[in-house]
C-alpha cells in the first residue's frame, strides 16, 4: 500500500515521511558462476547479456515480468489497450497520479524485483543524473521507491509492450522502442518543488538550468522578436495534444531567428533531452528531424507566470507541428513532453 503523505493542494497528493532506501547493485555472473549462485544472485542479474556488461532497461523488464508471480501479474499486467476511467492507461500523464496501488517499496514486491525496477529507472536515466533524480524524489515523494508504482502493458519481448513508472512529479516509460512513432513511449512528466512556493531563483532545484538556457535565448532577441515571443497568457501545463502542420503556433518562430539564436535553441534542446538515456534522446531528435526540425518550432514565454517580476520567465514552451514541452516553474518545476514524428499520432495528452 502507498505510505502517509502530507497534503499537497497543488500536485493532489503529497509527500511521503519515509526517506528512500539504499539499493545494492549487482553485476552479471557467467556460466557456473550463476549456477553455483543461483540461490543468492539477485534475478535481474541473470539477465542474457555479455560479460561484464550492464543488462539493459529492456532486458530486465523481461526478467521482472517472467518473476512475477500469478498475483503480481493479476494487479501489475494489462493488455496493450487496456483501458479505464482515465482512458488508455498506458499513455495518461499527469503531475502526480499512481498507476496502482502498489509502491515499489511495498512488500507486494520482493526483494529482488526491487533491486530489478530500481535498475530499470537507472537505465533509462542519464548516470550523471541519477543523484539529480534521487534528489528531487528525496525532495518531493521520500525517495525512489516510497510512493512510485509500476506498471507493465503488453508481454515484454514481444512486438508491443511497455513498462510504466508513475508518481509525484514523475511519468517515466520503457518501451524497447515498440511504441510506433514516439519518443519516450508516450507522453512524460517530470518536476520539482524543493519549497513547494519557491523564490524566484529556485535554489536546490534540479530543474531550474533548462529555464535559465531557455532565457538565455530571451535575451539574445532584439526588440521586435521579444514582442512575439512574449505571450500574455500562459496555456493549461498539460494542454499538450499536438497542434500538427497547420496549427496555431504562438511566440518566436525559431525559423526567423538568425543563426546564433538558432545554435542557441540547440543547446536548449540538448538540456532538455540531457537526462535520458542516449536511445530516447536520439528518438525526441528523429521526430524533430520527421516534421522539419526545430526551425518548425516556437519559442513562447508566458508573461502572467512570472515569478518575482523579474523578467526571467519562468514559464515557457518549446513547441512544433508534432512536439511540445511545456515548462512551468511557478510556483515550483512542472514540465509536460510530448513528442512524435507525425502531428496524427493519437496519446493521451490534453488539448
Amino acid at each position: 500500500m502507498l505510505h502517509p503523505q502530507a497534503s499537497c493542494p497543488d500536485c493532489g497528493e503529497g509527500r511521503p515521511a519515509v526517506h528512500r532506501r539504499d539499493f545494492l547493485k549487482s553485476a552479471s555472473v557467467a556460466g557456473a558462476a550463476v549456477a553455483a549462485s543461483a540461490a543468492t544472485t539477485p534475478l535481474w542479474a541473470l539477465a542474457k547479456e555479455p560479460a561484464a556488461k550492464k543488462p539493459s532497461p529492456e532486458s530486465l523488464v523481461k526478467t521482472l515480468y517472467d518473476g512475477l508471480s500469478d498475483e503480481q501479474r493479476k494487479t501489475i499486467c494489462h493488455d496493450w489497450d487496456h483501458t479505464d476511467a482515465r482512458g488508455v492507461l498506458r499513455t495518461h500523464v499527469s503531475n502526480n497520479w499512481h498507476i496502482n496501488k502498489h509502491a515499489i517499496n511495498d512488500k507486494f514486491y520482493n526483494d529482488d524485483q526491487r533491486q530489478i525496477i530500481r535498475a530499470i529507472f537507472e537505465g533509462i536515466i542519464q548516470p550523471d543524473w541519477h543523484s539529480k533524480i534521487d534528489k528531487q524524489l528525496e525532495d518531493d515523494a521520500g525517495g525512489f521507491g516510497e510512493s512510485q508504482n509500476v506498471a507493465i502493458f503488453g508481454k515484454p519481448g514481444d512486438d508491443k509492450w511497455e513498462l510504466v513508472m508513475t508518481g509525484r512529479h514523475m511519468t517515466l516509460r520503457c518501451d524497447g522502442n515498440t511504441t510506433d512513432h514516439v519518443a519516450f513511449g508516450g507522453p512524460i512528466f517530470y518536476g520539482h518543488a524543493p519549497d513547494f512556493n519557491e523564490t524566484p531563483n529556485h535554489p536546490g532545484n534540479v530543474f531550474w538550468e533548462q529555464a535559465l538556457a531557455a532565457n538565455n535565448v530571451y535575451q539574445m532577441l532584439d526588440g521586435k522578436q521579444r514582442k512575439l515571443a512574449l505571450v500574455p497568457k500562459a496555456p493549461h501545463e498539460a494542454d499538450i495534444a499536438f497542434e500538427g502542420k497547420d496549427g496555431k503556433l504562438t511566440g518566436m518562430p525559431v525559423s526567423e531567428m538568425t543563426k546564433d539564436q538558432q545554435a542557441e535553441i540547440q543547446k536548449v534542446l540538448q538540456k532538455l533531452i540531457e537526462p535520458y538515456r542516449q536511445t530516447d534522446r536520439d528518438e525526441v531528435v528523429a521526430c524533430l528531424k520527421a516534421q522539419g526540425g526545430l526551425e518548425k518550432c516556437h519559442l513562447s514565454f508566458y508573461a502572467d507566470k512570472d515569478l518575482g517580476n523579474d523578467q526571467v520567465w519562468d514559464v515557457w514552451r518549446l513547441e512544433g507541428p508534432a512536439f511540445c514541452w511545456h515548462y512551468r516553474g511557478n510556483p515550483h518545476v512542472h514540465v509536460f513532453v510530448n513528442v512524435a514524428d507525425d502531428p496524427s499520432v493519437k496519446t493521451n495528452a490534453k488539448g
